[in-house]
């Protein structure tokens, strides 16, 4: 059994842990940033993200998705994609970081 705590995440993208079949990683947006785009895809994994704090947007394939805390993503494998966190630092409740918790199926990192 492998336990990992990803309260104190704070690093942009950390993988935390994984096995021969999976991984997980933590990802930390500040308002106004962003990560993927057209061209960022997973051509043999699937990519489940969970919001574990904060606000902001999926665009997969041309698709958007609100992101709140609580919220589930599967990104299908090949799938483009991009996360942002659509807050800005000037706007009160918008302006905290995006904490996401990721697993891919099987590793890609």
């Amino acid at each position: 059994m492998n336990v990992v705590e990803t309260d104190e995440a704070d690093g942009f993208f950390d993988v935390v842990a994984g096995t021969e079949r999976s991984q997980a990683a933590t990802m930390v947006l500040s308002p106004g940033q962003s990560t993927g785009g057209p061209e960022n895809r997973h051509p043999e994994a699937d990519q489940w993200c969970y919001v574990a704090d904060g606000t902001g947007v999926a665009v997969v394939d041309g698709e958007e998705c609100r992101l709140t805390s609580g919220t589930l993503v599967c990104i299908e494998a090949g799938e483009a994609h991009e996360i942002r966190n659509d807050g800005d630092e000037r706007d009160g409740d918008d302006g905290g970081p995006l904490r996401t918790v990721s697993v891919y199926a099987p590793p890609v990192y």
